[in-house]
């Protein structure tokens, strides 16, 4: 009797009634008679509650073994030189790390400057010495900040000595010259 009866009407109904695909109509084998019957939209409905006609439920893809082997990667797993197919480059790409890292340092620099740890011209000559590659991590450019103005620090230091030995010489000088003046006044009055 299957083979007899044509449902492609049917089926092609039904489908729009239940708003699927064909694939996901089921149409009861046991009431091709009853089936076969309904040549309306109408009719399918009536069909449809009567449970000769069903909508399959939808075919599950599941990712539970995806999200396994994800977590597994996360990890470390399976990414040894046998799994590899791209090139060192093509999977991270020196370019991209040469970004961040800029992108790191020039944060960094901007930061201090900011906050007046660093003025605008150790500023700029680090800015151009992190560009010449000079600096790998934000550690190191910090431990040259702090070198930089350590040794700025002594100069000003030295600088002020030396002022103040100036001084202290400068008045020696005038001191000196006094007292001749004044020996040199007091032998023109003998």
């Amino acid at each position: 009797a299957w083979n007899m009866v044509s449902l492609k009407m049917q089926k092609r109904l039904a489908a729009s009634v239940l708003k699927c695909g064909q694939r996901k109509i089921w149409l009861d084998p046991n009431e091709i008679t009853e089936v076969s019957m309904a040549n309306s939209r109408q009719g399918i409905r009536k069909l449809k509650q009567d449970g000769l006609i069903i909508r399959k439920p939808d075919i599950i893809h599941s990712r539970a073994r995806v999200n396994r082997r994800d977590a597994a990667k996360r990890k470390g797993r399976h990414t040894g030189t046998g799994k590899r197919k791209g090139t060192s480059d093509a999977r991270l790409p020196v370019k991209v790390m040469w970004m961040r890292r800029m992108r790191v340092l020039r944060r960094m620099l901007r930061k201090y400057r900011a906050q007046s740890k660093i003025d605008k011209h150790l500023y700029h000559s680090l800015y151009l010495q992190c560009k010449g590659n000079k600096y790998k991590t934000k550690r190191v450019l910090m431990e040259a900040i702090h070198r930089l103005k350590a040794e700025k620090l002594r100069e000003q230091a030295l600088l002020a000595q030396a002022e103040a030995a100036k001084a202290r010489a400068a008045a020696k000088r005038a001191k000196r010259a006094d007292r001749a003046a004044a020996a040199a006044a007091l032998a023109g009055a003998n």
